[in-house]
């Protein structure tokens, strides 16, 4: 009998304890479960969170491509405005000189003008004074140019005459006579020079050839044309080769 009550006080107390047991797994069981669920929505919040976080960097760097392409179309465009700037600047300093000049030529122009009219000179006795200025002009040119010819034909005479009848038959050129060399003819020994009756030239006249400061040859005038003589070179006188570009020079320059 004490058996029985006791296997029956142990199969209670066994019974109590697995009662007890549950209890104690279905409140850990149900704090798993709360736990998970709070662990799920702070995952769900959290994953919210993240998605809204992306969306709002994705419209932030949108808004920093639009905002730099802005910045660089605004530089741009004052860029643009700086050049428009500097080159109207410069056209209203343009404008500020030429308004200066035309406003002193208004001035001279008034002051010659008042100038004129104090004279009591009417236009067409103007008109007759600046037409006969003219033509004394001209006739004054005409009258240098025959001059000219007259001189050259009197000292290509003089020249001649020095040479059959004075005591010193050297034909003396202008002694600022300058010129080159233009043709070579080695086998007959003449050259053809750049200048002629126009520069002061003289048939018979001698000329020194000159390369870098240093005598080469001397040469006598043969022929003399408008702007070009052609000479031999005296034998005895060749103490190099005549090139083209060698300088000339009056070997007996005038005083």
């Amino acid at each position: 009998m004490l058996i029985r009550i006791s296997l029956i006080l142990a199969i209670i107390a066994a019974l109590a304890a697995g009662t007890l047991n549950i209890l104690l797994v279905r409140d850990k069981i149900t704090t798993l479960i709360s736990q998970r669920d709070d662990e799920r929505g702070k995952k769900q919040q959290a994953l919210s969170d993240l998605s809204k976080a992306k969306t709002d960097l994705t419209k932030s760097q949108d808004a920093l491509k639009q905002t730099t392409q802005d910045l660089a179309d605004a530089k741009s465009e004052r860029d643009k405005a700086v050049v428009t700037a500097t080159a109207q600047t410069k056209r209203a300093d343009e404008l500020s000189d030429k308004l200066a000049k035309t406003t002193q030529e208004r001035d001279d122009a008034q002051t010659k003008l008042a100038a004129y009219q104090a004279t009591g000179i009417t236009a067409d006795q103007v008109g007759k004074l600046s037409r006969a200025l003219k033509e004394s002009q001209e006739a004054v040119e005409i009258v240098n140019e025959e001059k000219l010819v007259l001189q050259r034909a009197l000292t290509r005479l003089q020249a001649r005459l020095a040479k059959y009848e004075g005591p010193d038959p050297t034909i003396r050129l202008r002694a600022d006579l300058r010129g080159k060399i233009l043709v070579v003819d080695p086998k007959w020994d003449f050259v053809v020079l750049n200048i002629g009756q126009d520069q002061g030239v003289l048939e018979n006249g001698e000329l020194l050839v000159s390369r870098e400061g240093r005598l080469v040859a001397k040469v006598v005038v043969r022929s003399v044309e408008k702007n070009r003589c052609i000479a031999n070179v005296v034998p005895g006188w060749k103490l190099g080769e005549v090139i083209e570009g060698d300088e000339v020079s009056p070997a007996h320059p005038a005083s």
